[in-house]
């Protein structure tokens, strides 16, 4: 005699699109309708399809949809570097960005030869919706004007604007004129820089802006005093023994990020040199580390979380078809005073350091 079947233990069988349909008392194209985003269903009849289709565990096919609307809800970032808090605070911005519009993305690594960095981004092609691509090589943006327009792309930090995208970039030349300024403004006219890879355009611009605030004080920049760096922390420590050992030595250093600067702290540490009473050192990206350091770095502010957001904005204006003309948009910077450079505290806000997008927050 057979047993009766235990319903129980059959497994579960995937919900239907016409599950769905029926349990919300629609037709199928009704509920096709609804998760397509069409305007042509009422808001009561969407939240009704929706929760039916919570109740009964049903999600649409991503593939077939992606078929049906040609659209895949995925954006691709590409990126230099994926390692660091000041990436992965861009790509946290990107993602939020993505997922409040009920978007994924998809990241990737890119590299520094010119063949693999157009491989990766022809790679991304009919999987991603746009692209957003951080081009802050000189040679590579080059590279990305010619692969990028068959795709809605934002190109992050590019030398100049794109013809076939929309561009968002730092100001990294007014952050690095505020910040210089500042220890100008503190008595300081001898002042070191470490630079960053020279065909890294967001170092170019940030030696431009320290040249310009010396320039402005009627100091001509001296080139003895720039020291390469390749914005990791050993090039800051290495270029800081290099600084100790000048003669006069310099009395405030500016390092053209703060990774850079950490390592140079570190130099001055082993080397039992006071900062700020000996030397003063300030930054630039304001990662999260560095207000714990002893001394705080002083630095600019550059909210990274919020380029990440605005660069998906752009792109879905341009994937929607809200405009055509390619965008420039600029993501201003603020000075941070904190007691690596020996200021009292942070003022009020008021002083020469206040010029142009990059502003000072008595806050930090």
């Amino acid at each position: 005699m057979t047993e009766p079947v235990d319903r129980r233990r059959l497994p579960r069988v995937a919900a239907t699109l016409r599950d769905v349909a029926r349990a919300s008392r629609v037709s199928t194209a009704t509920v096709s309708r609804v998760f397509n985003e069409s305007p042509l269903v009422s808001v009561e009849t969407r939240d009704r399809v929706r929760e039916a289709a919570k109740r009964l565990g049903y999600w649409p096919n991503g593939i077939a949809r992606s078929l049906i609307t040609n659209r895949t809800h995925m954006l691709g970032v590409l990126m230099p570097d994926l390692h660091g808090e000041f990436f992965s605070e861009m790509i946290h911005g990107v993602d939020l960005g993505a997922r409040a519009r009920g978007l994924h993305i998809l990241v990737s690594r890119s590299s520094s030869s010119l063949e693999e960095l157009i491989g990766a981004v022809r790679s991304m092609r009919g999987r991603v919706d746009g692209l957003i691509v951080m081009a802050p090589d000189l040679e590579d943006s080059a590279a990305l004007r010619e692969c990028g327009g068959e795709v809605p792309t934002v190109f992050l930090n590019p030398d100049g604007r794109v013809r076939n995208g929309d561009t968002l970039v730092i100001a990294n030349v007014e952050g690095a004129r505020a910040v210089v300024d500042h220890l100008l403004g503190l008595g300081h006219r001898r002042i070191a820089m470490i630079t960053g890879p020279e065909r890294n355009v967001d170092a170019r611009q940030r030696r431009d802006g320290y040249r310009r605030a010396l320039h402005d004080r009627g100091l001509p920049p001296e080139s003895r005093l720039e020291f390469a760096g390749d914005f990791g922390e050993r090039s800051g420590y290495d270029a800081m023994l290099e600084i100790l050992r000048c003669e006069p030595r310099p009395t405030a250093v500016f390092a053209a990020n703060d990774c850079m600067a950490v390592g140079a702290l570190g130099a001055l540490q082993d080397q039992r040199v006071r900062v700020p009473e000996d030397i003063a050192i300030v930054g630039f990206d304001d990662i999260p580390l560095v207000r714990y350091l002893t001394p705080p770095l002083t630095t600019v502010h550059v909210d990274m979380l919020r380029f990440g957001e605005r660069a998906v904005e752009l792109l879905l204006e341009r994937t929607a078809g809200k405009r055509a003309a390619a965008r420039h948009d600029v993501l201003p910077t603020r000075l941070v005073v904190r007691g690596s450079c020996g200021a009292s505290g942070a003022g009020d806000g008021s002083g020469p350091w206040n010029r142009g997008r990059a502003s000072r927050d008595p806050r930090d």
